[in-house]
């Protein structure tokens, strides 16, 4: 039988077959990634429910700031927190619990009577969005073989958007259809519900990361596991990886903090995690998917116009995600990452061009301003977001993974929060066009930021990259590439 060598694996792997293992691994994909499709519908509906909800609580420009970023904020706290619940208690029993808090907070937000309760709401919501963020990507990766790892973690991502483009929908057919009800954003905020117990029921059926299982010493567990989502042949040949890394990792007289911290490539490799996304953030791709109405309107859009054309860039975004996902397994992570950079600084230069040439009352402002912000979001979705998502997933070593994850996605969060809190009064203070300057000069740091500092990922096993993150070879191999190519 001819075998897939796995480049820097020490072990050569079976191929890749056919089969109902298959169809399991795409079942328990699907279920794990209602998480993402919660994230995105909780992060996305505030852009349409903000105005009918600001209104009937009497909020301004900075309380709604906070009513937005009081769930950012907590979503940072949610994603180290339960990165390192994770690790101890297991990805899918973190995953249930995040359903119960998606549930919960929905509950919240939806029977609120005032702002405080409303805070309260969307920090439950936020902390069950960080979780997410950062539990079902690695979930994903640690299941996915490596050959097909970035297209199925990266589905995560699709289903983010998807939920924020259906949060969209729903936005404009509920605030077009029953806008003249009090309480109209509740609706919307209601549907919610759904895909929280569609998660926590699926989930109490799914399996448990095989990895995490072995690193817990459940040997026939995780084989079981294996056995369930791969060729058998395949799974115990991937076990013999697993088992050997676990091993490894038993010898080290140090794990956790002090590993990190105790040698300079973990401590580097953080770095560049917590580098990577800040970056993707301060593109400033969700103030467009928070605040993507209120910029429409500032462009010239009415409010009602503005609520339907603000679908284009969750339509763009999910088209650009399934493009993303065509692409994950061929197409190298730095390459994308550069590619996506220059694409969406060259948008906020536009953007900021188009709104100092184009005055307010010229009829094409708004529909050209729209179309920039179009073409921002699916360069960012089709280059970055699911690239970052997926990077992020299988850069750590196993020890370190959930802490890694954790930490990087939260401070992708944090910078998100700040964003979401001052965006509207940046735009109040120097318009569309001094914040999308802004943005296109943080961008071109970015991608220098990337083109010095970030390794390459792509068709390498997570027990490979293990070990030449840990011994900093990883650097090397990456230089090595980038003069091959």
């Amino acid at each position: 039988m001819a075998h897939a060598h796995a480049e820097g694996s020490s072990t050569a792997l079976p191929p890749l077959v056919g089969g109902p293992h298959r169809k399991r691994l795409g079942l328990v994909a699907l279920i794990a990634t209602f998480g993402g499709l919660l994230f995105g519908y909780d992060t996305g509906v505030i852009n349409g429910a903000l105005r009918p909800m600001a209104e009937e609580l009497g909020l301004n420009a900075f309380t709604e700031g906070v009513a937005t970023s009081s769930l950012i904020f907590a979503a940072a706290i949610g994603a180290m927190f339960c990165g390192r619940l994770s690790d101890g208690w297991g990805r899918r029993k973190t995953i249930i619990l995040l359903a119960v808090l998606f549930f919960a907070g929905t509950l919240f937000v939806v029977f609120t009577p005032n702002l405080p309760v409303l805070v309260i709401g969307r920090i439950i919501l936020g902390l069950a969005v960080g979780g997410a963020s950062t539990v079902v990507p690695v979930f994903l990766a640690e299941l996915a073989p490596y050959e097909i790892r970035g297209s199925l973690a990266g589905r995560n991502e699709l289903m983010i958007v998807t939920g924020q483009l259906a949060a969209f929908v729903v936005n404009a057919i509920i605030g077009n259809t029953l806008g003249h009800l009090d309480g109209v954003w509740r609706i919307m905020f209601a549907i919610c519900a759904l895909p929280a117990i569609a998660l926590f029921f699926g989930m109490l059926r799914m399996p448990e990361s095989p990895r995490w299982l072995i690193e817990k010493g459940d040997r026939a567990g995780a084989l079981a596991v294996l056995k369930s989502v791969r060729s058998e042949d395949r799974a115990l040949a991937e076990l013999a990886e697993l088992e050997k890394v676990a091993d490894e990792e038993k010898q080290e007289s140090q794990l956790g903090w002090r590993a990190i911290l105790g040698n300079r490539n973990l401590t580097r490799i953080l770095l560049v995690g917590i580098g990577l996304g800040v970056a993707q953030q301060l593109t400033g791709i969700n103030s467009i998917m928070y605040f993507g109405q209120t910029v429409l309107i500032e462009s010239g859009f009415d409010e009602s116009a503005a609520l339907i054309a603000n679908i284009a860039p969750g339509v763009i975004a999910v088209v650009g995600g399934v493009i993303a996902l065509a692409m994950m397994d061929r197409l190298d992570r730095r390459k994308t990452f550069a590619i996506g950079l220059t694409l969406t600084t060259s948008c906020h230069l536009l953007i900021g061009v188009a709104s100092t040439v184009l005055e307010v009352g010229n009829p094409l402002r708004p529909w050209v301003i729209l179309f920039l912000v179009v073409a921002f979001v699916g360069s960012m979705q089709t280059f970055l977001n699911i690239a970052v998502w997926v990077y992020l997933s299988e850069i750590f070593p196993l020890h370190m993974r959930g802490v890694g994850m954790g930490i990087s996605v939260f401070m992708l969060w944090v910078v998100n929060g700040v964003l979401s809190l001052y965006f509207l009064s940046l735009v109040e203070a120097v318009g569309i066009t001094g914040t999308f300057f802004l943005f296109a000069a943080v961008g071109a740091l970015a991608l220098l930021f990337v083109l010095t500092q970030v390794p390459e990922t792509r068709g390498r096993t997570l027990e490979a990259l293990e070990e030449d993150v840990t011994t900093g070879a990883i650097y090397t191999v990456s230089k090595s590439a980038a003069r091959r190519r």
